[in-house]
Formats: structure tokens, sequence, C-alpha cells
């Protein structure tokens, strides 16, 4: 009698290419719903001019051109987006520049560098809506922590309406912005700066090279990545905000529309807050023009970053 072989039956149950598919589709279908979606309907939407919540007539590039030409509008779009640009610059200067220099002393000096990290990125453990009305307390004018701080140093001629006055309203919104996010910036680069061989660092101070010499023409080429990541994301965070000015200053960008932001002219338009009832189609033209004009200076910033490559 020849004894049966084993394992020549068919397997049953899930194979490996069905099990992928059994946790990619529920994500597909989820990022389908919530992101794909709500693109696609806007983009429809942006051609249509809408009569309260109802669709109306088509209108082409109308709400394209409104945005751009109709009065007070387009004021209002042009102070919104050199708001969001000031807010990127500054926020890559605190955000970019600063963390990449913390994060080259805490490289160069490990003892207590843990709770540095740890002190550095506890308020990310906060939402930008408490964060930005624990701010809202901290400048207020009147009872504000920092206004006391200032009178009980002596430096009273320093205080002053923080969020009330339109020279510094902005300002302030981003301060509070990179202090935010100053602590996820130090971990990227801190993480590209230990994954460099130390033999680099050696090398280069063997060569009498001196420590700024190192840091510009060893550390900051060599964490190219980190800057790539970084730069685009905070370009990102400051073309979308919406959630810390609207704790800070109200959904108009007070004092007098100083701190206003694309993201919440347009909660304005879509939602009936700029003086009139909702404009969903002028609101979807602008959500889909902040999309494509993200989406092109995104992609161009990879290219500038990715187009020359350093290896050690």
């Amino acid at each position: 009698m020849v004894p049966g072989r084993r394992g020549t039956g068919r397997k049953s149950g899930v194979g490996p290419g069905r099990l992928v598919h059994l946790f990619v589709v529920p994500a597909l279908a989820v990022y389908a719903l919530f992101v794909l979606y709500p693109v696609i309907l806007t983009l429809y939407n942006s051609f249509f001019e809408f009569q309260g919540m109802q669709r109306g007539e088509w209108t082409g590039l109308g709400n394209f051109t409104a945005l751009l030409t109709t009065p007070p509008l387009d004021e209002r779009v042009v102070n919104a987006l050199v708001n969001n640009i000031k807010i990127f610059v500054f926020s890559f200067v605190l955000q970019c520049v600063v963390g990449f220099v913390v994060a080259a002393l805490l490289y160069q000096h490990r003892r207590g560098r843990e709770i540095f990290k740890a002190a550095y990125f506890l308020p990310r453990l906060l939402s930008l809506i408490v964060i930005g009305f624990l701010w809202q307390m901290i400048l207020s004018p009147n009872m504000g922590a920092l206004n006391q701080l200032l009178e009980g140093m002596g430096l009273g001629w320093l205080a002053q309406n923080w969020l009330g006055s339109p020279s510094t309203a902005l300002y302030s919104v981003i301060f509070v912005e990179g202090w935010y996010r100053l602590g996820f910036s130090i971990l990227v680069f801190l993480a590209a700066m230990q994954a460099i061989p130390r033999q680099v660092f050696e090398a280069a101070r063997l060569d009498g090279a001196s420590g700024l010499r190192v840091l510009w023409h060893f550390m900051f080429p060599l964490t190219r990545p980190a800057w790539m990541i970084l730069t685009v994301l905070t370009f990102i965070s400051s073309f979308e905000m919406f959630d810390l000015v609207y704790a800070m200053q109200g959904v108009t960008g007070s004092p007098f529309y100083s701190s206003d932001t694309l993201a919440l002219l347009f909660y304005r338009l879509a939602f009936g807050g700029e003086g009139g009832a909702a404009a969903i189609g002028l609101g979807s033209a602008l959500a889909l023009m902040l999309i494509v004009g993200m989406a092109l200076v995104s992609g161009l910033m990879v290219f500038f970053f990715t187009r020359k490559r350093v290896d050690l």
C-alpha cells in the first residue's frame, strides 16, 4: 500500500493576495468617501451658482472670475493670500530654521536630551483649538499672563493688546503656531542627524572644520530629506490654517481682517459669514483654487529638494 502524500490537496482559506485586499479595500472606501468624493463635489459645485443650499444655473468660470474681480471680495482674497504667505515665511523660520539649530544643539549635547525632546513636543498633545484658547488668555491685554509678566519685570512699556492690534495680531498667531509645531520639527531633524555616521563629523573636525562649517557643509546637506518633508508640511499647514486663527481671532480674522486666511474666507463664503447668504459656489471655487495651488507649489518644492542627491 502506497501511503498518501500530504499537502497535495488544495489549501483552503484566505490567500495572501486576498488578505491584502481585505485590509486595503475598507481603507480605500473610507478615503474615497471622505476625501475623493468631497473634492469631486467641490469641483462640480464650483461651476454653479447657488441659491442658499440649492444648486442653480451653470456659471462656468464665473465664480473664479468673481473671486478675483468683484470688490470687495477680490481685496479679501488678496489680503488673505498675503497673510498666508506671511504665515508660511515666518513659520518656516520658526519651525524649520530654529528647529534645525535646536536639533543640532541636542545632537551635540546628549545630557538631558530626552527631557528637552519631551518638553518641546509636549504642546502637540493638545489640539490647536485648545492651544488657541489658552494663548488667547495668555495674550489678553488686561489679565493676560504675558502683560502681567512684563509689568512685573519693569517692562510695562512693552505690554500691549497683542491680539487686538492689526500690527501684532497676525504675528502673535504665527508665534503660537511655531511654538506648537516646533517640537515635531526638532524630532525629525534630530532623527535625520542621528542617521548620519558619526565618522563623517569626526573626519571633518580632524580636518580643522569649525562647528559652523560642520553645520553648514555637512549637517545641512545630509539632512536634505528632512528639510524637504518639513518645508512641504509647513507650507501645507500654513495655507490650510483655520482652527488656530478661528480660536484666537474669530471667523473674520480680526481686527479688520488683519489675521484673515484663505481657509477662514472659504468658511465665511460657504456658510454665509461674508456679508450675505451662503455662497457655496464661490466657496467651492476658492477651495479648488487653494487645493490646486497647494498641490502645484508642494510639487515644485519636492522637485527642488530631490533634483540634487547628496550621498555619503
